[in-house]
């Protein structure tokens, strides 16, 4: 027929970076959103094993490739170190986790500056969020 229209994607969701409850968010989403948000997602085990790793993840951090089922402390000794994986830990002992801060540096890049967010999954692990300054633009 000459009046069909391929198919459309869907649309991706509008999932702010600021939501107070971006884990809850987060959650409600498939796979093929999750991969569209503008930052990265990672869901991790309580050990750190990676149980999902976004596209978008993948793109902006320069890593290219899935570490499903890898240590992520294992395979990035930066956020192996006290100050990014024994903030978490340190957090889960208080209860529900629920951190933002700075960090320098990417697997990619260095010199890159990311605003990074942490908040406890509902599967017992956390969730890790990772939006990057205009460099990671590419």
């Amino acid at each position: 027929m000459e009046n069909e229209q391929p198919p459309q994607e869907p649309p991706t969701p509008r999932v702010e970076f600021d939501a107070p409850d971006l884990a809850a968010r987060i959650e409600a989403l498939t796979q093929y959103e999750l991969d569209r948000l503008p930052f990265g997602v990672i869901l991790i085990d309580r050990d750190g094993t990676v149980l999902f790793y976004s596209e978008t993840e993948a793109r902006q951090s320069g890593y290219g490739g899935s570490p499903l089922g890898q240590n992520l402390f294992a395979i990035s000794s930066c956020m192996a170190s006290g100050d990014f994986r024994g903030r978490i830990l340190r957090a889960a002992e208080k209860g529900p986790v629920d951190l933002e801060f700075g960090w320098p540096g990417d697997f990619g890049d260095a010199k890159r500056e990311l605003r990074i967010r942490v908040q406890s999954s509902l599967r017992r692990g956390f969730w890790i969020f990772i939006e990057r300054d205009a460099s990671a633009a590419r």
